[in-house]
Parts: C-alpha cells; sequence; structure tokens
C-alpha cells in the first residue's frame, strides 16, 4: 500500500475513506451555510470540525449522472446512457472500466456501499427473484446494501450482494414498467388506499401506502417500511465500519433523504415546521451525526477521511403533495442562488461540500473550486497510483486545505444532456432549445435559451445579470474552451 506523504508521518497508513452522499439537498438546507433557516447541527459539526467549501459542486443536476460521475470520475455526458434511468434499467456502468472502489481496492482497501445506488442493476432483463450479477459488487464493491433503483420507484425493495433481502421464492416479485399487472391497485385508481398523495406522475404501484413510478406484483416480504429506510440503512454502514475496522476500507453512504417520498421516522415527524422535506433533513442530519459518533466509538475519526456532499441542488414538489413549498416560510434551499434540481442554473450543481480529517485537516472554509469528479483523481494522488481518468482533476491537497488552487473550469448538467461551462468566476450557458420552466409539474426553470448567456458569480451569485450581450468576446472564448472539452476522449 502507498503510504501518505501529504500530511502525516511516513510511519502512517492511508486513511480509510468515507463519502456521506444526500439526495437532492441544497446548499441553503445546510445551516453552516449560513442562508437557509432549517438547523442542522450534525454536518454543522462536521463543517466545524473540518473544512468547509463554497464552490463545491456535481456534475449533474440531477442523481444517475451526477452519481456515475462520482463513482467513475468522468463527465456523465461521455455515456450517453447516464440518464435518470428506471428502476428496471440495466447496470449504467461498464463492469470493465475503471472506478474509484475498484482504485481504492487494488491499493488495499475493503469497499462497501450502502444506501441509494440509481445506477442500473443486471443486463436490463432483470429477475428480480434470482442473483443480479450485474451490480454494486461487479463494479469495485465488496460489500453492496442498496434499494434497488430509488425510493419512488420499483420495486421497492433491498438488494444486498446481489440479492433480493427477505425474498421469499413462494411470492416473486414481478416488475413492469409499462402495464399494471391484473387486479393490483394503483394510486391513480386507489387514492383510499394511500397515506402519501401524488402531485404528478407517482400513480402506480401502490407499497407502504405510497404510490411509485412503475408496477410491481409481489414480493410482499421483502418490501421496505420507508419510514425504517434510514435506520436499515445507518445500521448497515455502521456494521461495515465496525466488522472492517482493523484494516483500510472505502464506504459510499448514499443517503435517500430528502428525495420523495419523503416519509422519515415518526421520531422526525413534524418536527421542523416545514412539512415532510424538512423533517427528513432533521433526519439526514441525525444519521451523519450518529455516524460520525460511530467513528468516534470505533476510534477510527482520525484515521478516516469523510467527504460529504449532495447528489444534486434542491427542489420542493418532486412529485407528492407534501407542502414542501407551502410549508417553507423562509427557508431557501437553494441559498442565494438561482435555479435547483434539474435546473443549468448554479443551484443545480453547486452544492454543500465538506470534508473532515480530525488531526489532518485544520478546521476552515475553502473558496477553492471542486467537483465530485475530482474525487477519483485526487484520492488517486493519495494512494500514489496513476489517475486513469482526465476529466478528474488531482486535488488531493485542496481536499484537505493544503492548498487553495482547485480546478480553473468544470462542465455541469440540466436536464436532457443539456451543459453549462464555468471559467474561474464566469459561467456560459450555450443556446439551448425547450421550455424556460418544467413542463411536468416541477416548479424549476431550466436555464434553456436560444441566446447564451454568461454571468459573473462572484459579481451576480443569483445571476440576474446576463452579461452575453456586453461581453461578447468573452463568450466566445468560453465557447471555445467548452468546446475543446468536449471534443477530448
Amino acid at each position: 500500500m502507498a503510504i501518505l506523504n501529504s500530511c502525516s508521518t511516513p510511519s502512517q497508513q492511508n486513511p480509510n475513506i468515507v463519502i456521506i452522499y444526500a439526495d437532492d439537498l441544497g446548499i441553503g438546507d445546510v445551516s453552516c451555510y449560513q442562508s437557509g433557516t432549517l438547523p442542522t447541527p450534525g454536518i454543522d459539526q462536521m463543517a466545524a470540525e473540518g473544512l468547509k467549501f463554497t464552490n463545491g459542486y456535481a456534475t449533474a443536476a440531477t442523481c444517475t449522472p451526477s452519481r456515475y460521475s462520482l463513482l467513475t470520475g468522468e463527465y456523465p455526458w461521455r455515456n450517453n446512457r447516464a440518464a435518470v434511468l428506471a428502476g428496471n434499467a440495466a447496470l449504467l456502468i461498464d463492469p470493465n472500466s475503471n472506478t474509484l472502489p475498484k482504485l481504492l481496492k487494488d491499493n488495499g482497501y475493503t469497499t462497501g456501499a450502502v444506501g441509494k445506488w440509481h445506477l442500473g442493476l443486471g443486463d436490463g432483463n432483470i429477475n428480480w427473484n434470482a442473483p443480479i450479477t450485474l451490480g454494486a459488487n461487479e463494479v469495485g464493491f465488496d460489500y453492496s446494501y442498496i434499494m434497488a433503483a430509488t425510493n419512488d420507484r420499483v420495486p421497492t425493495v433491498f438488494v444486498e450482494d446481489g440479492e433480493v433481502v427477505n425474498l421469499d421464492k413462494n411470492d416473486p416479485i414481478l416488475v413492469d414498467y409499462r402495464k399494471n399487472f391484473e387486479g393490483e391497485p394503483t394510486g391513480k385508481d386507489n387514492p383510499e388506499l394511500l397515506k402519501v398523495h401524488p402531485s404528478h406522475g407517482h400513480d402506480m404501484s401502490i407499497t407502504n401506502g405510497i404510490s411509485r413510478i412503475g408496477y410491481m406484483k409481489g414480493g410482499k416480504s421483502a418490501l421496505w417500511v420507508d419510514e425504517n429506510m434510514a435506520d436499515t440503512f445507518l445500521d448497515k454502514a455502521k456494521q461495515f465500519v465496525k466488522q472492517n475496522q482493523s484494516k483500510p476500507f472505502f464506504l459510499f453512504y448514499a443517503l435517500h433523504q430528502p428525495h420523495v417520498p419523503r416519509v422519515p421516522h415518526q421520531r422526525f415527524a413534524g418536527k421542523s415546521g416545514m412539512g415532510p422535506r424538512g423533517d427528513a433533513i432533521l433526519e439526514a442530519d441525525w444519521c451523519v451525526s450518529e455516524f460520525l459518533k460511530a467513528l468516534d466509538e470505533f476510534g477510527l475519526s482520525e484515521n478516516t477521511l469523510v467527504i460529504f456532499s449532495s447528489d444534486n441542488g434542491p427542489v420542493l414538489d418532486d412529485g407528492y403533495q407534501d407542502e414542501a413549498k407551502e410549508l417553507l416560510g423562509n427557508h431557501t434551499p437553494w441559498g442565494n442562488l438561482r435555479g435547483g434540481k434539474y435546473s443549468l442554473y448554479d443551484a443545480g450543481t453547486h452544492i454543500p461540500f465538506i470534508t473532515r480529517w480530525k488531526g489532518q485537516i485544520k478546521p476552515g472554509v475553502s473558496d477553492a473550486l471542486i467537483s465530485q469528479v475530482d474525487l477519483y483523481g485526487s484520492l488517486a494522488e493519495l494512494l500514489q497510483s496513476e489517475n486513469k481518468r482526465p476529466d478528474s482533476h488531482s486535488l488531493f491537497d485542496v481536499l484537505i486545505g493544503k492548498s487553495i488552487n482547485g480546478r480553473n473550469h468544470h462542465v455541469t448538467e440540466g436536464l436532457q444532456g443539456r451543459l453549462a461551462y464555468r471559467e474561474g468566476d464566469w459561467v456560459m450557458i450555450p443556446p439551448h432549445k425547450g421550455g424556460k420552466k418544467i413542463s411536468w409539474g416541477v416548479d424549476m426553470e431550466t436555464g434553456f435559451s436560444m441566446q447564451p448567456q454568461l454571468y459573473n458569480l462572484k459579481d451576480d451569485p443569483s445571476q440576474q445579470n446576463d452579461l452575453a450581450e456586453e461581453y461578447p468576446e468573452k463568450v466566445d472564448q468560453m465557447m471555445k474552451s467548452f468546446e475543446a472539452i468536449k471534443s477530448r476522449k
């Protein structure tokens, strides 16, 4: 194994590495960023003990593409399948490709994935009643305990190392994303069976009193209970740490909060005053706090680099009637930024990004530009291994606060593979066809325009002043740089 030499003595081994990945959490949803009103003491503690990035980014404003980038070190738009996947989609990541868990596994780490996956399973013709041979384990994870797709899609079951948990083979799972199974109730036809009602879409098969996307039959003993999901994932994450505490480990701990449907445990229901979305964020914050306590209890905090972030920006009504907008009050999930989930504007991908490594990272704030796609290159640098992903910059010293020289450019993705380009403080959004607002019920700007847009985020973080007409030479220069990145193999 390589020896850490950036900030420790030669006798120390490389640290354990944990990525805690929230789902649809905005930069304003985390109180240490001082722009919202919801308290998140667990995440705040991590920031107080570590490094808070003010310019941390996901690569995409939707979850599958950003997860793909984090685990592969490659921009998602280089893979034409890297879009929001159906619940029965085939595995997105090529098992033969370079991945972050493979990189760490090759350097002596035991690797685990717990929580939301949404990167596909199987070959596109999946049999949920037999071992699934293409999944998290095949792309580098020694252990995996994941939801099959997302919490709003069927099948609503957990998959552990390629097998559905608690499945009764006498009650097989059937899944179809086009046609319902005869006699099975749906949210559209049987609203009286629902405890959470859809606002748009999400009106197909019902499990646990919630209608989802897609149709499902069977598997009753394997169905999850949404209210217990956070506890289940937290327990599995802590078990993985406990079982592997004597050797280097990498854990991808992917929270499901505050993605819809937002159904937190009864301990958190009603606690935020903002409805289920706020309650789910309090639950996620508690999970972070409890996990960090476990590291302390196992005596691992001084030998564990923890990275906290979110897969994309926030959204309020994303398919269920949970009063996220009506009960928001003065809270601003997007902070002082424009846009959110699905959007090309900055709040779509400008997310909370915090690192903690007790005794190694000096507490503070970093304005360096860094992206989740850089984790592959940065950890390769830690391990003194080759960075095999050109999109991923080697920024380990930035990650631990030893340098403020982050990346100088970044490409972000909104809906339908549409892209934007940041260079320094400037953001250029190329012309894109399409409506200015999302068409299916989500109250969100797309960022699309038939004219190029240009904003200076330092002077105008809310992107209210389009400077494209005032600085056409800057638009032209950025367009050329952007096209050069896109054409690079």
